[in-house]
């Protein structure tokens, strides 16, 4: 029993510090989350500049998270490699401001079949020298024929896995430089 204690306390801790659904309505919805990443503000805006490795491949169209790749300027892309040199574009840079935004315009995921606008929004702000405060936001309006306010909680839930593991791949130590080893 004290073990599945620890178990739901470490799940707890894991999720964003603050994830909500601000307003949904049949044609649109706000998400807001918002996590402390344990990491100084450069290496945070590193790992968010490398979906590839913290976009899980659950919620890619290639089941594998290495073809995603962020052009990180103005109009850059946020997009996959398929096979057969297929590709899809989820979103694209409308304004970035290193290392503290990246904006993009997309409709994520099965939003690409509906006739709606989303913007994301990724704020780093830092938190003395050691820590950065990661704040998503994506607005979505526009015609979802099941209606956004009935998508937008799994849109929440998916988003709060990216930012879980962006936090997670963020706080990771960069590995040594090979060239520091002395002999």
């Amino acid at each position: 029993m004290r073990f599945a204690g620890l178990a739901t306390f470490a799940i707890i801790l894991a999720q964003p510090a603050r994830a909500d659904v601000v307003q949904a309505t049949p044609t649109m919805f706000e998400i807001h989350q918002q996590v402390t990443i344990d990491a100084p503000l450069q290496q945070s805006w590193d790992a968010l500049r490398s979906p590839q490795k913290w976009w899980s491949k659950e919620h890619t169209y290639s089941d594998d998270s290495a073809n995603l790749y962020l052009d990180t300027q103005a109009t850059g892309c946020f997009c996959e490699r398929l096979p057969d040199k297929g590709s899809v574009e989820h979103a694209h840079i409308v304004y970035i401001q290193p290392p503290r935004l990246i904006r993009l315009t997309g409709a994520l995921g099965p939003l690409q079949a509906e006739a709606v606008t989303g913007t994301l929004t990724f704020q780093l702000d830092a938190e003395g020298s050691h820590a950065t405060r990661l704040t998503l936001t994506y607005l979505v309006t526009g015609f979802v024929r099941a209606g956004a306010d009935t998508i937008a909680p799994k849109v929440d839930d998916v988003l709060a896995i990216q930012v879980k593991s962006l936090k997670a791949l963020a706080e990771t130590p960069p590995a040594p430089d090979p060239a520091d080893k002395k002999e």
